[in-house]
């Protein structure tokens, strides 16, 4: 995988699962151009919008939160 990780594990999920571009993004409540863009690896996708995605396959995206000195 390349730098567009996200994208492409949705790609993979919603091939194994046997939907369409269209189907998945009927389903999760999503835009076509969204799921698009997101399999694409636009770079300013929302992160709500990302986690709608995927929560279709059980999985959440969270931020990395800091220690107490500032560091990740």
């Amino acid at each position: 995988m390349d730098d567009n990780l996200i994208g492409e594990y949705i790609r993979r999920k919603r091939k194994e699962a046997g939907y369409s571009q269209k189907e998945f993004a009927f389903l999760s409540g999503l835009g076509f151009r969204f799921v698009q863009e997101l399999e694409r690896g636009k770079q300013t996708v929302r992160l709500d919008k990302v986690n709608q995605a995927l929560k279709m396959f059980g999985a959440r995206l969270v931020p990395e939160e800091e220690d107490g000195d500032g560091k990740r």
